[in-house]
């Protein structure tokens, strides 16, 4: 069987001229975060849960976020990408992941990834089962290659952090190397990032990109606040959740980010229709 290492993907072999000056200019995620603001309407999405409840499925806005994302990378696929040197390299298959807060007072503190891998083939319904096992084997300190990273990672100094983590990241995307023998999991993080902001009581914030885990996109999902709105030419009261994101712009740019937003507008807007559709995105798995 081929080794496919660290990261199933493939090099994008055409680049634009604005790619690969944005790739030259900037060599790490921190300059070139780009920041936007989705402001949806949540009053189908809710019914659409309440429906799933009904019937004992326990499908959160967080689930329904996570596989919107899946729509959007399915609808971008150059989004789809991790970087290795200064070259995107297309994605086999659409991975997101969750942070989860490992336990209660000061231990909530401490923060994993929880990634759910095809998004774009599970309904809400299965990404919520997925989602519930992983972070509860989190949790539970049963998931073993996490806890082993994390011990190892407990071992090392504040001031040397920064070096093993860059080192680490070196070996794992731009050599794609797979490091799981040495208790690193294999490419935890997936290509975009969502955290459940509106689980901790807010209603907006941006969460910077983590270089360490090279995926461009983080999303930040807000709780959902009662607000007036203008329908119609009449100012009425609406259900509305705030989904922010932070774009790595050596990759992203103003219009990758709109087509992602409306892919993930249409399953938030019109879940019942949308949200159920599993999609094998063909284009993704293909060589580039």
């Amino acid at each position: 069987m081929f080794d496919v290492g660290n990261v199933d993907a493939t090099p994008v072999s055409e680049l634009s001229a604005f790619r690969k000056v944005a790739l030259g200019t900037w060599r790490t995620p921190y300059d070139p975060q780009i920041y936007g603001t989705l402001k949806l309407r949540m009053e189908p999405a809710l019914a659409y849960l309440a429906e799933l409840n009904l019937r004992g499925q326990r499908v959160t806005i967080t689930h329904l976020v996570i596989k919107a994302v899946g729509a959007a990378l399915t609808a971008c696929p150059e989004a789809n990408v991790v970087l290795r040197g200064s070259r995107p390299h297309r994605r086999r298959s659409v991975d997101v992941s969750v942070l989860v807060a490992l336990g209660a007072g000061d231990a909530a503190r401490d923060l994993s990834a929880a990634k759910i891998t095809n998004v774009d083939r599970k309904t809400p319904a299965q990404i919520a089962g997925e989602l519930d096992l992983a972070a509860r084997n989190i949790r539970d300190r049963r998931d073993e290659g996490m806890e082993t990273a994390r011990r190892a990672m407990q071992r090392v100094p504040t001031w040397l952090m920064g070096g093993v983590l860059r080192f680490i990241t070196f070996l794992s995307y731009t050599l794609n190397l797979d490091l799981r023998r040495l208790g690193i999991p294999r490419d935890p993080f997936g290509a975009a990032v969502v955290s459940s902001l509106g689980s901790l009581g807010l209603e907006s914030a941006f969460i910077p990109l983590v270089a360490y885990s090279r995926a461009p996109i983080v999303f930040a999902a807000g709780a959902v606040t009662d607000e007036p709105v203008v329908e119609d030419g009449r100012v009425v009261p609406a259900k509305i959740m705030r989904l922010n994101a932070t774009f790595d712009h050596r990759v992203i740019d103003g219009t990758h980010a709109a087509t992602m937003a409306a892919a993930i507008r249409r399953v938030m807007e019109h879940p019942s229709e949308v949200a159920e559709s599993i999609s094998v995105a063909d284009d993704q798995r293909a060589t580039v």
